[in-house]
């Protein structure tokens, strides 16, 4: 049943305690104190009656605190989810749990000798069909599947029949009580087989956490992109990241977006990916694993924002240079990359690169590249990143925010290092994650970092994490853009010896930008915080 079906139904201030979940005092309130709540369409002997549609409208916009989640409710659900549930009969959590069995403890028991990634990417395909299509989307499914087996009869490898027949009998008995539900999970098979493609010698796919701060840190500083654009897309997931940053933003205004992966096996994945979580059907394109190879791969015209995660580490043996090498030949693929991103922006445009750490401190050609680059302003800041957030490997990484070149800066440019090496926790024994906490630090740096320079102040940064850096300064050191060059490890002593005037001049003069810097942050963080309470109707 479609939200738009519930019109005819009227429900009670009882019913809306019921199905919502909460105390009968708690719709009173609502009532009282909110003047947008749904005013009653009939009365008589058994009290006020409301129209479902409208009550399910409002409901929806007010979240379910994370102290009231009840067992099997994804962070994020709202009292509409459980009130949509209550009214076609599922149960929210349902959904949920049949995946986390299927993806788990019944796992071996159904694949038998097919491996493991290829399994939970049969699982994937049929989770999204259910969550799309949750009328009929498996049946059709299980008929095209049935369809193909009897024309060309292919193997059990190639087409499992038994195994998809009971998969998709399990999840047909269950419905997702939410719409947060079904992204979960999507989300949970996602992740579990990205790391098993992983140990079968796929890509390695950006972590979640870092995904985040990437599109996090883009939607802020430029809000009402139009065209968003990520070069190698592997599964869709800088993509939804950045659309989930411009929901939680409350852009209205949505962006056009594209992009390009390695192989149809990840482009199947994104557009998955995609329309579970946004209900968006994007076509994606192929090609190479650099720009170099083919500078045509890509959507002709400019981008506002791109964001991607490379692959790097490969030469670039017997390539005619591209016509957007204007800041120099390094055959490494992460600086084909970084020239490539920057030729794409449109004016005032900004790119978020994932790099390998030792771009930012290699030698030869690279320090060459790194310095036209830096010289013609178009790095905005580095940011750090713990080891360890990628499965299966240990590599440094550190986010590189660019912009397109004349796009503001001028006399008195520089740079913002973020130094966040030391953030995160542990998952597993080897792996670590960012806290939303991190998150919201590194993303943040960089956005109170703009906000500053677009008003005209200076940015003192945060002792022990970031330093704004002025050009000269970086020539200096060789144009190294390494974080750890410039942002002091936390807690470290300052050299002995008393101050002299000079020093507590200096000293007074950095304290004042640090006062007006946390202002520019309380301001931002009061703007925040309004919005939120309004979203929550507060």
């Amino acid at each position: 049943m479609s939200d738009s079906e519930f019109a005819g139904v009227l429900v009670s201030r009882p019913d809306i305690a019921r199905l919502a979940q909460v105390k009968r005092p708690a719709v009173t309130n609502w009532g009282r104190r909110h003047q947008d709540f749904p005013s009653p369409v009939a009365s008589g002997v058994e009290g006020e009656r409301f129209r479902a549609d409208e009550v399910l409208a409002w409901l929806s916009t007010r979240a379910v605190p994370a102290n009231a989640l009840r067992p099997g409710e994804p962070v994020g659900t709202t009292y509409g989810d459980r009130f949509r549930a209550g009214l076609t009969g599922s149960a929210a959590g349902g959904l949920l749990r049949a995946v986390e069995r299927l993806a788990g403890p019944d796992a071996d028991r159904l694949r038998g000798p097919m491996s493991l990634d290829r399994y939970l990417l049969w699982l994937l395909y049929l989770v999204q069909n259910q969550i799309v299509e949750p009328e009929d989307g498996l049946a059709k499914a299980v008929d095209d599947f049935r369809a193909w087996a009897r024309d060309s009869c292919p193997p059990e490898a190639a087409l499992p029949r038994r195994l998809l027949a009971e998969l998709a009998d399990t999840l047909t008995l269950t419905r997702a009580g939410s719409a947060q539900e079904s992204r979960a999970a999507f989300e949970h098979v996602l992740v579990l087989w990205r790391a098993a493609h992983a140990r079968e010698g796929g890509a390695f796919f950006t972590p979640p956490s870092v995904s985040r701060v990437m599109a996090g840190a883009l939607a802020a500083v430029l809000p009402g992109a139009v065209r968003v654009h990520d070069p190698y897309g592997r599964t869709g997931e800088l993509l939804v990241a950045y659309l989930d940053a411009v929901a939680a933003h409350g852009d209205s205004a949505l962006p056009r977006i594209s992009g390009r992966v390695p192989e149809p096996l990840e482009r199947q994945v994104a557009q998955m990916n995609l329309r579970v979580h946004h209900g968006r059907a994007v076509r994606l394109g192929e090609g190479p694993f650099t720009p170099a190879l083919d500078p045509c791969a890509d959507p002709p015209g400019a981008f506002d924002v791109l964001l991607t995660n490379p692959p790097f580490g490969r030469r670039l043996e017997d390539v005619a240079p591209p016509p957007y090498w204007s800041y120099g030949a390094a055959r490494r693929s992460e600086f084909d990359w970084l020239q490539y991103a920057v030729s794409r922006l449109a004016p005032g445009g900004r790119a978020a690169v994932l790099m390998p750490a030792g771009a930012a401190f290699n030698a030869g050609a690279a320090e060459a590249v790194r310095a036209r680059l830096v010289e013609a302003e178009t790095v905005e800041c580095v940011i750090a990143l713990p080891a360890g957030l990628f499965t299966l490997t240990a590599v440094k990484t550190q986010i590189w925010f660019l912009r397109a070149p004349g796009s503001g800066g001028g006399a008195g440019h520089e740079v913002l290092f973020v130094a966040g090496e030391h953030l995160g926790h542990h998952v597993t024994r080897t792996q670590r994650s960012l806290s939303d906490e991190d998150i919201a630090r590194l993303a943040g740096e960089y956005v109170h970092w703009h906000t500053a320079r677009a008003a005209g102040h200076s940015f003192a940064g945060t002792p022990g994490l970031s330093r704004s850096v002025p050009v000269p300064d970086i020539a200096d050191q060789g144009h190294s853009l390494d974080p750890a060059r410039y942002v002091p490890a936390p807690g470290q002593a300052r050299a002995a010896g008393a101050a002299g005037a000079g020093e507590t001049r200096d000293r007074l003069a950095r304290l004042s930008e640090e006062i007006a810097t946390l202002q520019a942050r309380a301001e931002v963080a009061d703007a925040e915080a309004a919005r939120w309470l309004r979203r929550y109707g507060l």
